[in-house]
């Protein structure tokens, strides 16, 4: 199984485990500029992404919100459906008019607990992308608000 950090869902799970998770999926559409999720707010689902943009923001007191990562083709949308106690740590918004694979939370919870191999591989593929996502935020912060950005080399 490749686990890595921005692996999809195709490249991380087994065929049998996207099989079961696809069963309790549905397609679903935004328009361009709809918010998909509040930081803060209840995480009872998530996507992966068919066509199009979403962008995923922090909010800065006394500023506009940060776009800290913009996801596209394939990607997964919303990770805190996970992790207790299910709050969003960023938000959403839908950058380019989005279709998308949306998956309850609850029901994919369930399947989990049914099967610990499956439970162990979805806890695998969703935390590689929470190290990323949160490299990613650290980041895109300093390069913001730090006096020499990130140190990356151009």
């Amino acid at each position: 199984m490749n686990a890595s950090p921005t692996a999809t869902m195709v490249r991380a799970l087994p065929a049998e485990y996207r099989e079961r998770l696809m069963s309790v999926a549905r397609e679903v559409s935004f328009p361009q500029g709809s918010r998909l999720f509040k930081e803060g707010g209840h995480a009872d689902r998530f996507w992966i992404i068919r066509t199009g943009n979403v962008a995923l923001d922090l909010h800065v007191p006394g500023r506009r919100d940060v776009v800290v990562e913009t996801l596209t083709h394939s990607q997964l949308v919303g990770w805190s459906w996970l992790f207790p106690p299910h709050t969003w740590h960023l938000g959403a918004e839908a950058t380019s008019p989005v279709r998308a694979y949306e998956f309850d939370a609850a029901a994919v919870r369930a399947l989990c607990q049914e099967d610990p191999a499956l439970a162990a591989a979805v806890t695998q593929w969703v935390g590689s992308i929470v190290a990323h996502r949160l490299q990613s935020t650290r980041k895109r912060l300093l390069d913001l608000y730090a006096p020499y950005g990130s140190g990356s080399a151009l």
